[in-house]
């Protein structure tokens, strides 16, 4: 059962980044006030399942502290986004932006702790990169912040999907068995 869960939750991860993209690239004109609740709450439930995964994954260990780290400050972030809706848009992106940075080099770091990979430094790059790009230019106003969110999400949602799928895949494939050369 626990072997499930290395899969259903990068899994869910993975739909959930997406679906948010998608509603971000469908409606770029959406008001700040949904944008924040919206991110808001993606930030929250991304941070509770990185909690949770780093909890009850006794194999983590080498990442736990990295895990901790990206969802203390995922579900912060996101209740201070949900409880302050109506703050500026300058100070949305800020917050979007050094959260993605620093949830970008936490992945990065947990990645390097453990050699986990490189899905999950990708996708650490990824948020690194799209945190840089949305501090560069934070004027730039709610519409593009939706666009590089929403393509930002779509591309890390399908690398968390396609993590979980390699997960799956070497969970249900039976080691190779080797057997002893017949005696001739």
């Amino acid at each position: 059962m626990a072997m499930n869960r290395q899969v259903w939750v990068p899994a869910l991860r993975g739909v959930l980044a997406i679906v948010f993209g998608i509603l971000a690239l469908i409606w770029p004109g959406i008001t700040v006030l949904a944008l924040a609740l919206l991110f808001g709450a993606f930030m929250f439930v991304n941070g509770v399942m990185l909690l949770v995964g780093a909890f009850r994954r006794p194999e983590e260990g080498g990442r736990r502290p990295a895990l901790i780290v990206a969802g203390v400050l995922g579900v912060a972030a996101g209740l201070v986004t949900l409880f302050w809706p109506g703050a500026t848009t300058l100070v949305l992106v800020v917050l979007i932006g050094a959260w993605a940075v620093v949830t970008g080099l936490a992945e990065i770091w947990g990645t390097a702790q453990v050699h986990g990979g490189w899905l999950p430094a990708l996708i650490g790059a990824l948020t690194v990169l799209a945190g840089v790009l949305i501090l560069m230019r934070p004027s730039v106003g709610a519409i593009a912040l939706a666009q590089v969110l929403g393509i930002y999400a779509i591309v890390v949602g399908v690398l968390m999907l396609v993590a979980s799928w390699y997960v799956h895949r070497s969970l249900s494939t039976p080691p190779p068995r080797y057997s002893a050369p017949a005696a001739g």
